[in-house]
Parts: structure tokens; C-alpha cells; sequence
């Protein structure tokens, strides 16, 4: 396939990477032996070319898994799961824009020994690059092993193998892990499948909205509420060890700032009757929760020990400072302030020191966050429509990502490529749905959810 520089760059880099991944089988006895397998070289290497996006998208086969052996299990038979996973690898990488799964019309069924002695003939027939199989198996202890392969069906060898063990009840972690593997294996991105976001599920009409705390997977599935929707609940964001969620809450009408354990379910109150305007969020260490306060007609912002205490002040000058997010090393902040008589992007020290303004187009800019990469700031501009954005975090580079009416609230992926963001409908019986779209642009899709949905948090890579 033709490739970018960016994607020979990317080849070259990965090479010792990709080795280092081929090398560990799966965790139990692969269905037979790839001993005698040739790695391909690395100016054969298949890759997809992620600057390009959806201009090219990669073609790539996803058969449903084949069982070991047909057992009930407590997630379902184990035939029904291989074909589940299937679907869920399918989506995951059409989802990403850079993979054009074939038609499931068009995927014959593959027997347990074909996992690792793939029909190479036939699916370079199909017009299909890559090929992804895999098997499913009920262990003894019960738990169920995964096996995951990429081939390169033009070269007719093995990219990666990869092995997952999980319980039933994390059978689509597996699914998500092993689309994971083959994402990272073919762009050089990091994962993000399996991660999950907490977000505000919403009812009702705008002047008088239901707002509960939930949390599902990335794809939208295992959703779960977890607040009731008695008070309302904003901008949610999760812990870096992601074992509980911060948010703020008006239970009461008392403006608050709780912890949520996800474990147990149970509230810690953190900061009570403050003005926060923006998402609290943690420090990458954790030790903190950054989020702003008004004191006196001045808001600024603020840092509290996660487990409470007194907040100190970080910003002390004119005008509403909010909305901070911090650098992926901790060492420094972008946040939002009027100082200059419109809402403006600026970057300091975690101190407070060293404030610089770095946000210069037309309009307004909000909701500022850091990538995960270090390397982008996210933001909402406001000028005439709510756009989401990304510029480097001196300023250069703006981009400008969704052209809807009313984008707004974006939220990095793991990898730093997508982001989430919440979508409002015009009216007063416009919905809000989340949306995710990649840095190209182009890739741009709706995430399922059973209501309307805004302030989302994307957590996390899960271990």
C-alpha cells in the first residue's frame, strides 16, 4: 500500500516494538505452532497511514472466533461469545476511522485449527490487507482465555499474537484488548479502546433537567448510573487510578466537591459550598483536585488535597480564572480567565507562576485540557457556533475540529488521537448526545447512551 513519511517513520520505529510484541505467546497453548512462521521484513511492513485518516482506510477482516469447545458459561456458550467478539473488534476499529471491516456477508466461518493456519488464498481473494483472528476457550477455573492474531495477508505472516485471560464477566474487555493490539500494532497510536467514561446522564426539558452520575465503556456498553438523579451532578472526571470519579454536585443547592468510590458506591465530601464553574479534576498523581472558587467577587483557582483540607489559591488577579487542567508530568496548567475582557486560554507553572496567555484567534475559548501526549490542548471555541478544537500549549497550530452548533466540553482519549465532547440540540427540547471525533477531523461519530448526555470524562487506559 502506498504510505505517508509519517507511516515509514512510524514502521521504522515500531520495528523493535513489534517484535518484542510477537514474541510472548498467548497465554494458553496456541492452536498450533507458528515456529516456522517468517516475520516479515521492515520494508514489507504493513501499516495504516494515520495522517490520511478515512482517505484510505485500511481494508481488514474480522471472522467471528472460533470456540475450543462449545460450554455454557455464566457471560453465554461460548460459540454465541466467539461471534460477539467479533462484532465488538469490527466496531471498535471501524469506529476509528481507519479500518473498513469486510461485510459480514462476506466472512466464511473459521474452524479452531485455521486460527493459526490462515487461509491465505481466500482472503487475498476478499481484497482484504489484514486479517484478524482468534479463538475463545472455558478454562477449568472459570475463566475464559482469548487469543487474538494479525496477519499481514499479503506478506502471509503473523504481525502479533496476544493472549487474554478474564473472567466472564470482563468477556468484552478482551474483545476491546485484542482491537487494542491490532489499532496500536497497525497506526503506531496508543490504545484506547478499552477505557470507559463517566459523564452527566440527562432527562427532561432544559429549563428543568434530571442529572445523574454514570459510567460505561468507551463503545457505550456496561452503562451504569450511579447517582439518582436527586441533585444535580456536573463535569465528572476520574481518578488516575481510576478506582473513583470527582464531580460536583448541588445537593441541597449547596454548591459541593465529592469523590465517588466506584467500588463501593459510597460519597466523600471533599470541598462544600463553593462557586466552581468548570470540571474538578485530579492531579496525574492524584494527590490533588484542582477546580476554582469565588471569593470576595473574584473567582480563581484553587488546589485541595484529594483527601480534603484547606484549598490554597494558585491565581490571584482580576477577573473570573477557571476551568484548569493540568500537563500529563504535573508541572504545569492551562485554564480559562476574562482577565483581558474575554475568556482567553492561558498556561502556568502548577504553582501559579509564570501565567501566559497563549490563545489569540477570534472568539472566546473554554474547557480547556491537556493531552494525555503532552503535545495538544483541547478547548471549546465560542464565536457565533461551539467548536472543539486542539492547539500546541504555546498556542500555535489551532485547529478547529467540529462545525456544529453547540460542540463543547471535550474530553482526551488515552492515546491522545479522539476526543469526546458533548453535542447540543437547538431549543428547548434540543438533546445532548456524545460525540467522538479523531485529530483529523474527519472521523466523527455519535456515542450511544439510553438518555441525552453532556460533560463527558474519559478515564483511563484500564490495566
Amino acid at each position: 500500500m502506498t504510505r505517508s513519511p509519517l507511516s515509514v517513520a512510524l514502521a521504522l520505529l515500531l520495528s523493535s516494538a513489534a517484535i518484542a510484541q510477537e514474541a510472548p505467546p498467548a497465554p494458553a497453548p496456541a492452536p498450533a505452532d507458528q515456529a516456522a512462521v517468517p516475520a516479515a521484513a521492515p520494508s514489507d511492513e504493513l501499516v495504516v497511514d494515520v495522517t490520511g485518516g478515512v482517505s484510505a482506510p485500511l481494508p481488514i477482516a474480522i471472522p467471528a472466533m472460533p470456540a475450543v469447545q462449545v460450554v455454557q458459561t455464566p457471560a453465554g456458550s461460548t460459540d454465541a461469545l466467539g461471534r460477539q467478539l467479533g462484532d465488538i473488534i469490527t466496531n471498535d476499529l471501524k469506529g476509528s476511522g481507519l479500518f473498513t471491516p469486510l461485510d459480514p456477508s462476506r466472512l466464511r466461518p473459521v474452524s479452531f485449527p485455521e486460527v493459526t493456519q490462515p487461509a491465505f488464498d481466500y482472503w487475498g481473494g476478499t481484497g482484504v490487507q489484514a486479517l484478524v483472528q482468534g479463538y475463545i476457550r472455558a478454562n477449568g477455573d472459570g475463566t475464559l482465555t482469548v487469543g487474538c492474531y494479525l496477519y499481514d495477508v499479503s506478506a502471509r505472516t503473523e504481525l502479533v499474537r496476544q493472549g487474554f485471560v478474564v473472567p466472564p464477566a470482563d468477556w468484552r474487555r478482551a474483545a476491546h484488548k485484542c482491537a487494542d493490539t491490532v489499532y496500536t500494532r497497525l497506526t503506531g497510536e496508543g490504545p484506547y479502546f478499552d477505557s470507559r467514561v463517566a459523564y452527566v446522564s440527562e432527562t427532561g426539558p432544559k429549563a428543568k433537567r434530571i442529572k445523574r452520575l454514570a459510567i460505561m465503556d468507551q463503545d457505550g456498553a456496561n452503562h451504569r448510573f450511579l447517582t439518582n438523579g436527586q441533585s444535580i451532578v456536573l463535569t465528572p472526571r476520574f481518578a488516575p487510578n481510576q478506582q473513583s470519579i470527582v464531580y460536583m454536585s448541588y445537593l441541597g443547592r449547596i454548591p459541593s466537591i465529592y469523590v465517588y468510590d466506584i467500588g463501593s458506591g459510597r460519597q466523600r465530601l471533599v470541598v462544600q459550598n463553593v462557586a466552581t464553574t468548570f470540571a474538578p479534576r485530579f492531579s496525574p498523581d492524584g494527590r490533588w483536585i484542582l477546580f476554582s472558587m469565588a471569593t470576595g467577587g473574584n473567582t480563581d483557582l484553587y488546589r485541595v488535597s484529594s483527601q480534603g483540607g484547606a484549598p490554597q489559591r494558585l491565581t490571584n488577579g482580576p477577573g473570573i480564572d477557571t476551568g484548569g487542567s493540568y500537563s500529563p508530568d504535573g508541572s504545569r496548567i492551562v485554564f480559562e480567565s476574562d482577565r483581558s475582557g474575554g475568556q482567553q486560554l492561558y498556561v502556568m507553572n502548577a504553582d501559579g507562576s509564570n501565567q501566559q496567555r497563549i490563545s489569540f484567534g477570534g472568539g472566546r475559548y473554554a474547557t480547556p485540557v491537556w493531552s494525555p501526549r503532552g503535545d495538544l490542548i483541547a478547548f471549546t471555541r465560542l464565536s457565533g457556533a461551539f467548536r472543539i478544537g486542539v492547539m500546541s500549549p504555546s498556542g500555535g497550530g489551532e485547529r478547529l475540529l467540529t462545525n456544529a452548533w453547540q460542540d463543547e466540553g471535550p474530553s482526551w482519549a488515552p492515546n491522545g488521537r479522539v476526543l469526546m465532547f458533548y453535542r447540543a440540540g437547538r431549543g428547548s427540547a434540543g438533546k445532548a448526545d456524545l460525540w467522538q471525533v479523531d485529530l483529523t477531523g474527519q472521523v466523527a461519530r455519535r456515542v450511544p447512551t439510553p438518555l441525552d448526555g453532556s460533560d463527558p470524562g474519559w478515564g483511563p487506559l484500564r490495566p
